[in-house]
């Protein structure tokens, strides 16, 4: 009886956390806020194999300050934090130039102040011809001081002004970085899922539609496997390698971005099926071709394999629907190792 109990215990127990909910669970034994943005930190550090971000991490110790976990999300250019970074920047741009405003109001009211003292003077000269050389002399020492006065708060706004321009092209700069890293793969260097999320969009918006092009989704096989047999920092020179073989892969036009860890999107301009099945089988025989790299195993060396899956524009209402496409036939590919390049709807 009893053992029946306990194997019915057994088989009644909780299932296993998910990925996501570890991540709160450590967040929470760290106590930090349930930001999204921290959320998307300990994502990276984690599921994106971020080994030196979460070293980073975790030399913050327990209890870590919000503007220090904001500082390493946006040494690690992760995109909530630089959206951050930007609109703090563009509120600092905001104020230096509601500040110059005002100055140049004040500036204005002292010119016609001095305005209106020099008219004053004018007739009184031209109103009191008997009027005492002290008294003139009296009136002008005063035009003098007004005059030197605005002479000075000029120079003091010249100089002012001249330091926000320099300040305001600095934030100017460290905005366009920030809105670069944030559609920039930090590891590779290429554009990120919101890259090609945004061409893709472009592409539905444009005059002449979406007819002509393809969206090929391509992802490592047994990628998990390397990352546990390599390490993370193997994998990731697996990766760059391979980031760099598709970078020469394109033309002018047409875009990779690296979407996820270890998946690759291709945008295509004006291609049809046959182009795009083409391309797909370029690209597969280029990896195994190229992606050769040692194991402990001399004769038997590693190579690297993808799965590709195809989609056409032509065949999808909306950029959503493209993507949605492209992934139906990347998963068809996964699934099906003897023919590793699949295309939606053929």
């Amino acid at each position: 009886m009893q053992t029946a109990t306990r194997n019915a215990m057994r088989h009644t127990s909780a299932p296993p956390l998910t990925e996501a909910q570890k991540i709160a669970q450590h967040m929470a034994r760290l106590s930090i806020p349930g930001l999204p943005r921290n959320y998307e930190l300990f994502h990276e550090a984690v599921a994106g194999h971020n080994a030196a971000l979460a070293s980073d991490i975790a030399g913050l110790g327990p209890h870590p300050q919000q503007a220090k976990l904001d500082a390493l999300g946006l040494q690690y250019r992760l995109v909530s934090h630089c959206g951050i970074a930007a609109e703090a920047s563009g509120g600092e741009a905001g104020k230096l130039l509601r500040e110059a405003a005002e100055r140049l109001s004040e500036g204005i009211r002292q010119k016609r102040a001095f305005s209106r003292a020099a008219e004053a003077f004018v007739k009184s000269i031209s109103g009191n011809g008997d009027q005492g050389l002290a008294s003139f002399l009296s009136e002008m020492e005063f035009l003098a001081e007004s005059l030197a006065s605005v002479l000075l708060a000029e120079t003091e706004l010249e100089a002012k002004l001249l330091a926000d321009v320099e300040r305001i092209e600095t934030l100017e700069r460290g905005i366009s970085a920030v809105q670069s890293a944030s559609v920039t793969d930090a590891l590779t260097g290429l554009p990120n899922r919101i890259a090609l999320t945004k061409a893709i969009g472009e592409l539905y918006e444009r005059e002449a539609g979406a007819a002509s092009s393809a969206l090929i989704m391509v992802d490592i096989d047994d990628f998990k496997q390397l990352n546990e047999k390599y390490g993370v920092q193997g994998s990731n020179k697996l990766i760059k390698k391979l980031a760099g073989l598709f970078r020469k892969s394109i033309k002018k036009n047409d875009l990779v971005a690296r979407t996820e860890g270890d998946e690759f999107g291709f945008l295509f301009a004006n291609v049809g099926m046959r182009d795009a099945l083409a391309i797909a089988e370029r690209l597969r025989n280029s990896v195994e071709d190229n992606m050769v790299f040692a194991t402990s195993d001399k004769g038997d060396p590693g190579r690297l394999t993808i799965s590709l899956g195809i989609a056409l524009s032509c065949d999808a209402a909306t950029a959503a629907q493209l993507q949605a496409n492209a992934r139906a036939a990347l998963l068809a590919a996964q699934s099906n190792r003897r023919q590793p390049v699949q295309a939606f709807g053929r």
